[in-house]
């Protein structure tokens, strides 16, 4: 069994050591940053920690953004201040920002991620927040890169021909694809660079409007 609970300090290493075994070709978040994090917004910050040894085998970071502030190409850098979530901007922002959600690769399968996203969307419903919003990271696209265009990639995960670790368990959460984003993160060959723009609305919140603009606005429509 597994418990979400928001980050401490203490967490800080197990982070960078999970960080650095799932990108391995990344530097990990550091103390500066993920002090930044819990100064600006520690409720958006969670751990997974497994119960029967107390080892932290999931992660993931938020902030709120007003999204108007960016464009839907912008990338990972943009969206979290360079790492420090210093943008962070719960006064007018409505969205969510998944700046990075993270699971054991030897935990994955067991429902970790699942309970960091109840987590996340607890958040969202308690904040009455309208929607969340990430660059899911495209990490199988390195396996068909020369086969096919990212884009035609993407429609097939969205169908369901292809398997994408990422993006497939999203799209089962509920979200949407709005786009797809070239040089989104660094040092990530198994995505090369490679994101899609996500959305979740919070169906307490959201008007049928905002379904009509989100339907409108999807990528790609099976």
């Amino acid at each position: 069994m597994f418990t979400v609970r928001g980050l401490q300090p203490a967490d800080f290493a197990a982070v960078q050591r999970l960080s650095l075994k799932i990108y391995p070709d990344a530097p990990p978040w550091d103390d500066t940053q993920l002090f930044s994090h819990l100064r600006v917004f520690a409720e958006g910050q969670f751990v997974a920690q497994r119960d029967a040894d107390g080892r932290i085998v999931g992660y993931a970071a938020s902030l709120i953004v007003f999204w108007d502030d960016y464009e839907p190409t912008d990338t990972w850098r943009d969206f979290t201040d360079h790492g420090m979530f210093t943008n962070h901007d719960p006064e007018n922002g409505r969205t969510l920002y998944a700046a990075d959600v993270m699971v054991d690769p030897d935990c994955q399968g067991q429902g970790v991620g699942k309970l960091i996203y109840q987590a996340r969307e607890k958040l969202l419903r308690d904040r009455r927040l309208l929607r969340i919003r990430a660059g899911a990271r495209l990490q199988g696209y390195h396996r068909y890169h020369q086969e096919m265009a990212v884009e035609e990639y993407v429609r097939r995960v969205v169908d369901g021909e292809l398997s994408d670790a990422t993006l497939s368990f999203q799209l089962k959460r509920g979200f949407k694809v709005l786009g797809v984003v070239h040089g989104y993160m660094r040092h990530d060959p198994l995505s090369m660079g490679y994101a899609a723009v996500i959305e979740y609305l919070n169906d307490e919140v959201a008007t049928l409007e905002d379904h009509r603009h989100q339907q409108a606005n999807r990528f790609y429509r099976p």
